[in-house]
């Protein structure tokens, strides 16, 4: 059994203008196959058009494309028992 991954960069905030992307990046300790969830708020974000969802080695990205003020609020990223927000 592989032991958890932890977060070793967290996210940092970050401030956009209305029809800008937001970009999100958190670091992991390692890869890992556990799901890696996104979350805007309560609502868990899926890779679509307005969000794009990367994973590259331990790195985890978010991109919010071209934000409104619905867009507004906390952005958290959770593995496992570990969660970071911004």
């Amino acid at each position: 059994k592989e032991s958890a991954a932890t977060i070793v960069e967290m996210l940092k905030d970050v401030t956009s203008y209305e029809g800008e992307d937001a970009v999100f990046e958190c670091r992991l300790s390692r890869e890992t196959s556990q799901d890696a969830q996104w979350f805007l708020g309560d609502v868990p974000l899926q890779s679509n058009e307005m969000n794009e969802i990367k994973v590259q080695g331990t790195r985890h990205t978010l991109i919010l494309r071209k934000v409104t003020l619905e867009d507004c609020g906390p952005i958290s990223f959770k593995v496992g028992q570990h969660t970071s927000a911004a």
